[in-house]
């Protein structure tokens, strides 16, 4: 869905975010989930957002996921630095600019196993440029690294766990997986 069908879903996207985001092993405040929908609002405005809900028999939302282009030059904001820190400055514009960038998927605990997250992760990365999709997610959560392997994600950095503590994943269709 474009961004403007968001708003209608705010709440339900705000549960979600609280239900997954503010239990561990991210451990937020809920504050957060409200921040959250503050950035939600100005993300859809990005070129190339898209965002995909599942949603319940009544409407209820279960799960979401967001994604973008990533702009050229290579944003300097919130983790970006890192991002480029860890695959190189090269790498980062054949890599990632001009890329599908996973922002955000959160299912809610009790929809956890429902293949939810994956119908969730295979609709925003649909029609990636070339293939090019990437995230981000912390090495600190074990269950989210598995979940992007199995889907056939692999990392593009080796995380330091004392540091960063962060993995930079390439989709299973990314050209960099074939070098």
């Amino acid at each position: 869905m474009p961004g403007a069908g968001l708003p209608g879903s705010a709440r339900g996207i705000r549960e979600v975010y609280v239900e997954t985001f503010c239990a561990p092993p991210w451990d937020e405040e809920p504050a957060c989930a409200d921040a959250y929908l503050e950035r939600l609002a100005r993300d859809a405005a990005r070129p190339g957002f898209t965002a995909a809900l599942a949603r319940d028999g009544d409407g209820t939302v279960l799960g979401f996921a967001t994604a973008w282009t990533t702009e050229r030059p290579f944003p300097t904001g919130r983790c970006y630095p890192r991002v480029a820190a860890a695959v190189g400055p090269d790498r980062v514009e054949e890599w990632l600019c001009g890329g599908r960038e996973i922002d955000e998927l959160a299912v809610r605990p009790r929809a956890q196993g429902l293949r939810l997250g994956a119908a969730l992760l295979a609709a925003v990365a649909e029609g990636a440029p070339g293939g090019r999709c990437w995230l981000l997610t912390s090495a600190r959560n074990p269950g989210a690294v598995a979940f992007y392997r199995r889907r056939g994600w692999r990392p593009a950095n080796a995380p330091d766990p004392v540091d960063t503590g962060f993995v930079v994943f390439l989709g299973p269709d990314h050209p960099a997986l074939g070098t």
